[in-house]
């Protein structure tokens, strides 16, 4: 049976509000009634969060750890997060619960009642933020909204909920370098709206520095927007114009007898061409470099260890060993061990199932043979252990 809904969540160095999100998290997908799992993908984490994850993982069943062999960026962990999930609906969250995951059964129910295939979380309340970090954004976005023909909610981060036919969609894009918040509107799926007031981070550090948003950014620009290219075209018109009527003028002053030779006009117009010449090579880069990585047809991200095939013993001979487990005092233990009277539906949570194609095959052979051209990681697709909601 496939799950109803999947959570994906990008970890990198949350140890400190794992816990957190561990206490807020399962009792609110437990109480919603409907099959679930959480796709927690740690993105090369250097700290306790791969030993909390395995502690959090044999405690809950509904619980997968994905492990990147490296750390390969935000963007690149939601992408592995969604070619993993199985859910017909994926909800994509931070760790930080800066976005309430309180909202999630709002944003199912949104989904199914108006049959839209993608509901994003707006932050209606943003003075947590602060002023430099909510006026830059409103920039940026206005920005790409003027020099692209993506319209992306200037207030939505990376929290939405997809249907699976956009999942499929986004994991059939070739495209590396993704920014997910501007492609999933580039599709123009029917969509909705919750809004919600955005938290301060629970606990740790940011992971999103002002580099890391100048590259997003950087990214985002150059893969929505060919602006930049037609500003260079622009830029190189508006130079031959200039120099056509400095030589009209040069000519005209020679005829008259008022030609004068000067260095500092020489060296105004190299420079000033020069300038031209510097912006309209970098912007070319940028798009160069884009095409060239996309030829390399190097992946974004490797995966080193997947629960779910360990589960079942399909542990690859290339596969990282598991982290050493935590001491207790880094431990919030948010469940109580089950009573014996669930010792049988646990057990029957270990049996192993049919892989999401096979098992749509069953029901569905028609809509499972238009799935089966997702692209994802060189891995086969493995075997899963039933999920309960």
């Amino acid at each position: 049976m496939v799950p109803e809904l999947s959570v994906v969540i990008p970890m990198y160095n949350e140890e400190e509000v794992l816990p957190l999100l561990v206490e807020r998290l399962r009792p609110l997908l437990d109480a919603m009634g409907t099959t679930y799992e959480v796709v927690a993908v740690d993105d090369g984490s250097t700290d306790l969060t791969p030993a909390l994850l395995q502690r959090y993982h044999r405690e809950w069943s509904q619980l997968r750890v994905l492990r990147l062999r490296a750390n390969a960026g935000h963007q690149a962990a939601i992408s592995a997060g969604l070619v993993s999930a199985l859910g017909d609906y994926v909800v994509t969250i931070d760790a930080d619960l800066q976005d309430p995951p309180e909202i999630i059964p709002q944003m199912l129910a949104a989904a199914k009642d108006d049959g839209v295939d993608v509901v994003y979380g707006v932050r209606s309340d943003r003075s947590t933020d602060t002023w430099f970090k909510r006026a830059s954004a409103q920039g940026f976005y206005r920005l790409i909204g003027l020099m692209s023909q993506t319209s992306a909610h200037a207030d939505a981060g990376d929290y939405r909920l997809m249907s699976r036919a956009t999942v499929d969609a986004i994991n059939s894009l070739p495209e590396h370098n993704r920014v997910l918040r501007f492609i999933v509107p580039a599709l123009n799926f029917p969509s909705d709206t919750v809004e919600y007031k955005r938290e301060e981070r629970a606990a740790g550090n940011s992971k999103y520095p002002l580099l890391k948003m100048i590259k997003l950014s950087l990214d985002s620009l150059t893969g929505f927007s060919t602006a930049p290219l037609r500003l260079a075209t622009l830029a190189g018109f508006g130079g031959a114009v200039l120099a056509v009527l400095l030589v009209l003028y040069t000519l005209i002053s020679r005829s008259q007898g008022h030609t004068v030779a000067g260095w500092t006009s020489t060296v105004a117009i190299v420079a000033g061409v020069g300038a031209v010449q510097l912006v309209c090579v970098g912007i070319l880069g940028e798009y160069i470099g884009r095409m060239y990585a996309h030829m390399q047809g190097r992946p974004t991200y490797f995966i080193a260890y997947d629960s779910m095939t360990a589960d079942i013993g399909a542990h690859g001979p290339t596969d990282t060993p598991l982290p050493a487990q935590p001491s207790e005092e880094h431990i919030i233990t948010t469940r109580e061990t089950p009573e014996a009277g669930e010792d049988s539906e646990a057990s029957a949570a270990s049996e192993p199932l049919t892989s999401r194609q096979t098992a749509e095959a069953q029901d569905e052979p028609d809509t499972a043979s238009a799935r089966a051209g997702v692209q994802g990681v060189a891995h086969p697709k493995p075997e899963r252990s039933q999920l309960r909601g």
